[in-house]
């Protein structure tokens, strides 16, 4: 959060947007290939409130959202997708 804030400080004067998205767990292929358990798979992401993980297509459009021409005036903040546990 502070690397966010102080960039996007420092960026402001040049044009330059900073901000951050902070999600919870999110499911991706990484999981099955990364020398996960069978045993952590399967509970993935239901310690959270939602009870599972992250679909990447779920954050897409807080991506979206920071890309675009609307979102111009919109720097320092962290975006979060916590399923119910909370921001950072």
């Amino acid at each position: 959060m502070n690397f966010v804030k102080s960039l996007a400080k420092q960026l402001g004067a040049k044009g330059i947007r900073v901000n951050g998205v902070s999600p919870g767990p999110v499911w991706t292929p990484l999981q099955v290939s990364g020398g996960a358990t069978q045993e952590h798979l399967i509970h993935f992401g239901q310690d959270f409130p939602l009870q599972r993980a992250v679909q990447p297509a779920e954050l897409a459009s807080i991506y979206v959202q920071l890309a675009a021409n609307d979102a111009s005036y919109t720097t320092g903040n962290i975006y979060g997708a916590g399923g119910g546990k909370g921001q950072p």
